[in-house]
């Protein structure tokens, strides 16, 4: 039973987050917990699962041409090179006042792209959009996404969208493809000390794989100001969970 449980969760994670371009698992990541043998197992496990969910949904923004692989090309390296360094000072810093900061972060983004679902796309042409933006943005959220145990594609969507320029759908697609990588450089980091509950990620991962798959698929068919309320609404529950999480640390 709380194995079914845990793939209904898993399920509407990821098809909520394939719709948006993101993996959630600040929201997954609760339940996560409650099954996994260890907290650290859970960690793992929870980054295994968002692999998965995001390389699911990159497979429907491929075939649609929603990747911007110049972008990905610039950010990835960063991300991933973030992520490992968070994952090295993660011991350092204080995770609830982290936890609270990105909440922060969240919270300001969700409320930005409700505010102002409209915006003036840099993509006309390939050297309006702002790479150093894309770089720098991709290694600080690595970064922070290393220290928490996230991926936090919930922060990288609004900085492509907001600080690097790109269309909300082509922000998507990049997104995701990028969460796939830093997800899997997640998953290796964990295996020499601490390895996944893999069971946990089996179940997890099976159930998001359908339903990111369907969720990215519908995120070609709402226009681009539907697109970015729908991020926005999501940005204000995974600021929320971090609070969640924040308090119970």
């Amino acid at each position: 039973m709380e194995y079914a449980l845990l793939a209904v969760w898993c399920f509407l994670v990821a098809l909520a987050g394939g719709l948006v371009g993101l993996v959630l698992g600040n929201i997954r990541l609760p339940v996560v917990l409650l099954l996994a043998s260890s907290a650290g197992a859970g960690t793992g496990a929870n980054i295994g699962i968002s692999a998965v969910a995001a390389g699911s949904a990159s497979i429907a923004h491929l075939r649609a041409g929603r990747v911007n692989w110049r972008l990905f090309a610039w950010m990835a390296p960063p991300s991933i090179a973030g992520a490992v360094l968070g994952g090295y000072i993660s011991g350092v810093l204080p995770e609830d006042i982290l936890l609270f900061s990105i909440a922060a972060v969240l919270f300001y983004s969700a409320l930005e792209l409700l505010r102002k679902p409209r915006f003036t796309p840099r993509h006309e042409g390939e050297g309006a959009l702002d790479v150093p933006a894309a770089v720098a943005s991709g290694a600080v959220i690595g970064l922070l996404g290393g220290i928490v145990g996230l991926i936090l594609g919930s922060l990288r969507v609004p900085a492509l969208v907001r600080l690097v320029g790109e269309v909300p759908a082509r922000a998507v697609g990049t997104n995701v493809t990028i969460g796939f990588c830093v997800g899997i450089a997640g998953v290796i980091g964990h295996l020499p000390s601490d390895p996944p509950d893999w069971s946990v990620l089996a179940v997890g991962a099976a159930a998001s794989i359908p339903a990111a798959l369907l969720g990215s698929r519908l995120t070609g068919r709402l226009s681009d100001e539907a697109l970015m309320r729908a991020i926005g609404v999501i940005l204000l529950i995974a600021g929320a969970s971090m609070v969640i999480k924040a308090l119970s640390q």
